[in-house]
């Protein structure tokens, strides 16, 4: 079993940066991928980003690259999600999410989530 717990979120203008942490209890953080996904009102909840288990390996939706970067401490049970050059339609909830070993883009392959945490860009 492992619980996540998002934290982070807020109000930005638009061109600010967030930082999003998720921490997680529970044992054997580090032979989960992890990923960071987000849901807008009256959207599907869409995948944002991945890293895999020792945190070389990553992969990002196309509408993030090159402004978002995930990355991981294993020693500290925590993912990161450092977003920059935000914009409006980056305002969503952003949850983490955890699965055994291979990364994944579809939230349905997700064992474990957060609880959400609220992103808000203004314009």
């Amino acid at each position: 079993q492992v619980q996540l717990v998002e934290s982070g979120g807020g109000l930005v203008q638009a061109g600010g940066s967030l930082r999003l942490s998720c921490t997680a209890a529970g044992h054997t953080f580090s032979s989960y991928a992890l990923g960071w996904f987000r849901q807008a009102p009256g959207k599907e909840r869409e995948f944002v980003a991945v890293v895999n288990l020792n945190g070389e390996g990553t992969v990002y939706a196309d509408s993030v690259k090159g402004r978002f970067t995930i990355s991981r401490d294993n020693a500290k049970n925590t993912v990161y999600l450092q977003m920059n050059s935000l914009k409006p339609e980056d305002t969503a909830v952003y949850y983490c999410a955890a699965r055994r070993r291979i990364l994944s883009r579809s939230s349905s392959e997700y064992t474990y989530w957060g609880q959400g945490t609220q992103v808000t860009v203004s314009s």
